[in-house]
């Protein structure tokens, strides 16, 4: 039987979604729990290869078991013996050849930026500071730019395989309430850190130090050194996968 789970986790402690020897990764902390709920070694899927200090709302995780459990009550018995920064939020049975991430429709990632400098020792391991002034209208002008279907290379961070740099942005959107400026996207796919590359250099924007002029230039040409700074992992969430 093939479970799907949702997933919630803080990212803060962890080195990414994915595997990695030696270190202390999602996959890894979910297996064991499974182990210890089935007895079988598992390797579970997930939706996204969240970055190292990355957060999820909905990170969907799928893995095989010939235990007996029904579907929907994995998810209580594996919150018993995973850690306090992860948590199953749901769990279902899901067909054989389900697949988390290549199934996807489309995923939404959200960014937090807290604006000013009382409060953020709370939220410090959420959200990214900046407490300079910013243009939100002129990032909303960006953002104009970058919605809909394009080449979206200049925004892929060094060390991806990917050869397709093509993606679609359905929605993205800016909302300022302060203290936050939050970011909100949805997507078909996102390469390497693009999330994160975009939001830096809509900041660049926002705060007069890059034009969009400079902006459409990245976009035509898909020169990352001419793009804004990748953004803190910190402040990044996946909020959900659809099917």
């Amino acid at each position: 039987m093939r479970i799907k789970l949702v997933v919630e986790y803080d990212g803060t402690d962890f080195h990414g979604f994915q595997r990695q020897p030696g270190k202390r990764t999602v996959d890894r902390v979910l297996e064991e729990a499974i182990y210890k709920v089935t007895g079988e070694e598992v390797r579970v899927t997930g939706a996204g290869r969240t970055d190292a200090g990355v957060h999820a709302l909905g990170q969907v995780v799928a893995f095989d078991t010939r235990a007996s459990i029904p579907a929907e009550r994995y998810g209580a018995a594996i919150n018993t013996f995973l850690p306090p920064d992860v948590r199953i939020v749901s769990s279902e049975e899901a067909a054989p050849d389900f697949h988390p991430r290549y199934d996807a429709r489309c995923k939404t990632y959200r960014y937090l930026v807290y604006r000013q400098t009382a409060g953020y020792t709370l939220h410090r391991r959420y959200a990214h500071q900046y407490t300079g002034g910013l243009d939100v209208n002129l990032i909303k002008e960006g953002i104009r730019c970058i919605t809909g279907r394009h080449d979206f290379r200049g925004f892929m961070a060094a060390g991806s395989a990917v050869q397709d740099t093509v993606r679609t942005v359905c929605e993205f959107t800016a909302e300022e309430k302060m203290p936050w400026l939050e970011f909100e996207i949805t997507g078909d796919g996102f390469l390497y850190k693009m999330v994160r590359n975009l939001v830096g250099t809509l900041l660049e924007i926002g705060r007069g130090a890059m034009s969009l002029e400079q902006l459409e230039e990245v976009m035509r040409t898909g020169d990352r050194t001419l793009a804004g700074p990748t953004a803190p992992a910190r402040g990044l969430y996946l909020v959900k996968v659809d099917y």
